[in-house]
């Protein structure tokens, strides 16, 4: 596992699978906060790192509830049995109780009462949460204001310090998503972290040109299927 400190507070915990994979220890003066699970087996290189921060795990909060998001919180609570939190629309699609959105079948990927809804807007461990849906319809970014970080998920992705859009064949309402990222031009982060790609400096500065992206290629899109018929 890399482990990269992003500021003060904040280390990015990643592995390269087919693509990368983040998440994120974030520290206060009594313990750590988790930022998303990943899969399965990224447990043992966090529980690495939190043994070297010396400070124990105080909680698990979620960007979302899908599979690659939630996959190590198990072996985690074997050794620091501590809440975990998402966003509550997040919660009926994570229990397997029904489908996301664009998905045909339900699947569990946490069992049953096992996550909290997350107060919105509401400091928890140095990070106030986002409600950002479209990607999916609770996901949520957190930012930690004192070192100007924006934890945020798949609300993009990322190449070569530029913004992306998250990836299409995951995304439950694009438009929502693209509408969404609008987040850093409200809060205008230092630096933006994600889980599928590398960090962006000053995020806000490109938000425009990715929205104006998003818009002509899906006029494009419109456009040419309409030619098509």
């Amino acid at each position: 596992m890399k482990i990269k400190q992003l500021s003060e507070h904040v280390w990015e915990c990643s592995i390269w699978t087919i693509i990368p994979v983040s998440v994120w220890l974030v520290k206060t003066e009594t313990g750590l906060t988790l930022v998303d699970a990943g899969v399965s087996w990224m447990a043992g290189g966090l529980l690495r790192q939190i043994k070297a921060m010396n400070l124990p795990l105080e909680r698990i909060v979620l960007t979302h509830g899908h599979s690659d998001h939630t996959g190590s919180i198990r072996k985690l609570r074997e050794h620091f049995e501590v809440p975990v939190y998402v966003h509550e629309a997040e919660i009926a699609c994570m229990e397997g109780r029904q489908p996301y959105p664009g998905r045909r079948k339900a699947q569990a990927s946490v069992e049953a009462g096992l996550v909290q809804p997350l107060a919105m807007e509401q400091p928890v461990g140095g990070l106030v949460p986002y409600w950002t849906p479209g990607h999916s319809p609770g996901h949520t970014a957190f930012y930690h204001e004192r070192d100007g970080v924006l934890l945020a998920g798949d609300l993009f992705t990322t190449k070569r310090g530029r913004l992306h859009q998250p990836m299409a064949m995951f995304t439950a309402d694009m438009a929502q998503a693209v509408e969404s990222g609008a987040i850093v031009e409200q809060l205008k982060p230092e630096l933006l972290s994600i889980c599928h790609g590398g960090v962006v400096v000053r995020p806000h500065e490109q938000y425009e040109a990715y929205k104006l992206e998003w818009m002509n290629s899906s006029y494009n899109r419109h456009r040419n299927a309409g030619s098509a018929k």
